[in-house]
């Protein structure tokens, strides 16, 4: 798994230097294999939840559609073979300032509203999610509301 993700970078990005390739590259796995985390958190992932994520991670990381898919699927092999949510919000804590972290937050938020619910689950995990990120519950609360807003204005 970890040659096919290196080969996608490699072939698809050109990197400023090979210590950013690594770094930006990682991060943006982490960052999609938490979006992906997300969207199943109620068990279900729903045609909806597919269509926003993959136009959030051809917006934020400007990837054409294949390259997105590419990155989707590989951060899936990656979501499905980790063992627990730590080792990607510890790379994006170390390596997103906190505007980053709260787009993808708000992006998060999106994404687990995209189907209209919000499952317990849902709820618990982007909890889980903003505390490993340490993100302070008042950013998760102020960007659960904008995204709500937003909702509401386009229904």
């Amino acid at each position: 798994m970890l040659d096919s993700i290196k080969s996608f970078f490699g072939t698809k990005m050109e990197p400023e230097s090979p210590e950013k390739e690594v770094e930006e590259h990682d991060v943006r796995l982490a960052a999609c294999a938490l979006l992906i985390e997300i969207a199943h958190a109620d068990d279900e992932f729903t045609e909806d939840e597919s269509r926003h994520l993959r136009s959030a991670i051809r917006r934020q990381y400007g990837l054409e559609e294949e390259e997105a898919e590419k990155l989707i699927e590989l951060a899936e092999e990656a979501r499905t073979s980790a063992v627990d949510l730590w080792q990607f919000t510890k790379l994006i804590k170390q390596n997103y300032s906190l505007g980053q972290k709260m787009v993808l937050v708000e992006v998060m938020w999106g994404l687990v509203y995209s189907d209209g619910e919000l499952s317990s689950h849902e709820e618990s995990l982007m909890r889980r999610v903003c505390h490993l990120l340490n993100l302070a519950p008042g950013y998760l609360s102020d960007v659960r509301k904008r995204v709500e807003r937003g909702r509401e204005e386009s229904d």
